[in-house]
């Protein structure tokens, strides 16, 4: 099976930046839902109040997710991140980006930023849930 996605970015939309407006998985493909994933450790605490550290830990976990199923993050086709203040993620996208690199690459999957008033964790400030194809 050819593990490839086609990335679809028409023309008309403009050049997206740091995220594909359209992605199209391979044949025979198996689909991974990963569930929303926040910054929490294996005991399921905060590593961290900071937040491009919350960022880094919730894809941190996405990723995990993605290789326990025999994956890797090439494979992720869409993500939905969820913050509760979409200021402080603009004002810190140069510090996202570097954590995105270092886990994902150059990789960009469907994606969409949602702003949430809270998150059921109430010390959680970015929550991350994806689609992977494997």
């Amino acid at each position: 099976m050819n593990k490839s996605f086609s990335f679809i970015n028409p023309d008309a939309l403009g050049s997206p930046r740091g995220y594909s407006n359209g992605v199209l998985a391979p044949e025979g493909g198996r689909l991974l839902f990963i569930a929303g994933q926040i910054a929490w450790d294996r005991e399921q605490r905060i590593v961290n109040s900071d937040f491009v550290e919350q960022f880094n830990q919730a894809l941190t976990n996405v990723v995990a997710v993605v290789r326990e199923a025999g994956g890797t993050p090439e494979q992720i086709a869409r993500l939905v991140v969820y913050v509760t203040n979409k200021e402080e993620y603009a004002a810190r996208t140069a510090e996202i980006g570097e954590r995105w690199r270092a886990l994902m690459g150059r990789h960009f999957p469907a994606m969409a930023l949602v702003e949430v008033k809270g998150l059921l964790e109430p010390e959680a400030k970015v929550e991350i849930e994806g689609i992977a194809v494997i």
